[in-house]
């Protein structure tokens, strides 16, 4: 190994541990961004080659600032705050029904709005909620963490993971549902499973049957039909092989100014309260990963998927369990970031491809340093006063993402 390789390798460990522990608190992209510097002043990366890996994120960017500022409106204008005391009420009075419903609620905020508009916007009003009912929040919460992961492939549009993995070139919604229907049906379904019984004790009971839900205002009406738009643009888009972040940041800002003339609102205070520091994140891994690829790290990978890929079904098994627990070492965008550049020089077969976005997107159900969506959740719960650590999380995420892991690749293997 030179020199050269080693100092690179140093410096994007380093940064990429700098983005999972946060040192200091220093916000995720500064040490992403710290990274890229440190390669660009030690000449270890050529200044074009960077921002020609800055530019291979632009679909990435689109799609995360339309879903951020959708994102924003909707949480300004109550509806998910509605949403969640909806659930608590349709529960009537039972905590296993209120638990049902807040899973369902985030399948649907996962599906439509993304993983991390689940960690982020809903995860807050499901703690008021569940306060609200006299309920328990932990398995509440970690409902809001688990299925923010295991519904993130039931479309393209449900985590910016699938957008990375497949290089901002999604598959066609058909083929999309042909390879992912089945493998997410199972994956929600297991994890719901092993979580409602893991969590048992703390979901017996009775909880409060009505809490204070305030009527949906125009803002809020406004905001929701942009959600059901977006969802139909983005679903057409996805049937007709279109790439998706600029339809995504069409429908974000349009929803955004739409929302803001109605209810005489500004735009610029949802602007405001959007976490901008997700794009340079973003940028700064893919120039990460672009100095690990003139180290060969990459080319390895690919060579690795190749030989896996002689033997379709074990090489699927393999690429995907192999980086769904790789996603918990150096968090899943980066890892799906290495994954898609080496599918680009291996060209494996569909069926491995495919379980490596099962990998990328349901392995961050281990721990807490897996996805960019859990380290939200988590800063999310935080602020309301609660806490679950390294080993908390990991327990219940061993015994609900390995089983789910397994049934979901099962499930995707099987279909040929």
């Amino acid at each position: 190994m030179s020199l050269a390789t080693g100092v690179t390798w140093g410096i994007c460990a380093a940064s990429t541990a700098g983005v999972i522990t946060r040192p200091f608190r220093w916000p995720e992209a500064i040490w992403a961004m710290l990274g890229a510097a440190l390669l660009l002043v030690f000449g270890l990366l050529p200044f074009s080659a960077a921002l020609g890996a800055i530019g291979k994120g632009t679909d990435v960017y689109l799609f995360l600032i339309g879903m951020m500022l959708l994102s924003e409106t909707c949480r300004r204008h109550g509806l998910f705050d509605w949403v969640a005391a909806t659930a608590v009420n349709h529960a009537h009075g039972s905590r296993p029904r209120l638990f049902l419903l807040v899973y369902a609620t985030g399948i649907v905020t996962t599906t439509f709005l993304s993983n991390d508009a689940t960690a982020v916007v809903l995860t807050p009003a499901v703690y008021a909620a569940a306060r609200k009912a006299e309920a328990d929040p932990l398995p509440l919460l970690f409902a809001c963490a688990l299925i923010a992961n295991a519904a993130s492939f039931v479309l393209p549009i449900s985590n910016p993971a699938n957008l990375v993995l497949y290089g901002g070139h999604m598959p066609p919604l058909g083929q999309w549902f042909a390879s992912f229907a089945l493998p997410s049906l199972v994956a929600i379904a297991v994890t719901f499973l092993i979580l409602r019984y893991v969590e048992r004790a703390r979901i017996v009971g009775d909880c409060q049957s009505e809490v204070d839900r305030t009527p949906l205002s125009t803002g809020g009406k406004i905001a929701l039909g942009g959600i059901v738009a977006t969802a139909s643009a983005l679903l057409l888009a996805s049937a007709f092989d279109i790439e998706l972040g600029l339809p995504t940041c069409i429908a974000g800002v349009a929803t955004t100014l739409v929302v803001a003339m109605a209810t005489r609102s500004s735009p610029i205070a949802v602007a405001r309260d959007v976490s901008w520091s997700v794009l340079p994140l973003v940028a700064g891994l893919f120039v990460l990963v672009e100095a690990l690829d003139h180290t060969g790290v990459i080319r390895h990978v690919a060579e690795a998927l190749r030989t896996a890929s002689a033997d379709p079904a074990r090489g699927a098994l393999t690429a995907g369990t192999l980086l769904a627990f790789g996603s918990n070492l150096i968090n899943n965008l980066p890892a799906g970031l290495i994954a898609s550049s080496a599918v680009l020089q291996a060209h494996p077969p569909q069926m491995v491809v495919d379980a490596l976005l099962i990998g990328v997107d349901l392995g961050p159900n281990l721990s807490i340093t897996g996805s960019l969506a859990t380290i939200l959740w988590l800063q999310a719960i935080r602020r309301e006063g609660e806490d679950v650590g390294f080993w908390r999380f990991l327990k219940v995420g061993a015994v609900t993402m390995i089983p789910a892991l397994a049934a979901a690749l099962a499930a995707r293997i099987a279909l040929g």
